[in-house]
């Protein structure tokens, strides 16, 4: 019976360090996914109070100051933003454009070399001018 319970004590561990990869791997995932998904809402986030501000009658240094100050948790010196029509060229009732790009870096080893890093996201937001 005693040897019977150190077997089992051995198996235990064996299977612990099958697993062990396994799921830190998974937590990894979710983390990264956890860190992807919050830069994504915060540049969406950013994009549509660039396109307000700018549909309101802002100007351009208007507009990108707005984005800027959007970027809470995130590093702005890695922030492009693109706003169309240029500033003499916008009419009431007309479409403004407001793009924002942002590169995350992958901080899990594995999951960066299977997806492309940095991750380029990339949101445009249009809304009419009023």
């Amino acid at each position: 019976m005693i040897g019977k319970i150190k077997n089992q004590k051995g198996q235990a561990m064996v299977e612990m360090a099958l697993l062990l990869p396994i799921l830190l791997l998974l937590f990894m995932g979710i983390f990264e996914f956890g860190r992807v998904m919050n830069a994504y809402l915060v540049v969406n986030n950013a994009a549509r109070e660039g396109a307000r501000n700018t549909a309101l009658g802002g100007s351009t240094l208007q507009a990108v100051q707005c984005v800027e100050d959007s970027f809470s948790g995130l590093d702005i010196e890695r922030v492009g933003i693109s706003i169309t029509p240029e500033e003499s060229a916008r009419t009431r009732g007309g479409t403004v454009l407001v793009t924002v790009s942002y590169d995350i870096d992958l901080v899990t080893p594995i999951i960066s070399a299977i997806l492309d890093n940095p991750h380029h996201i990339e949101i445009t937001t249009s809304m009419r001018m009023e």
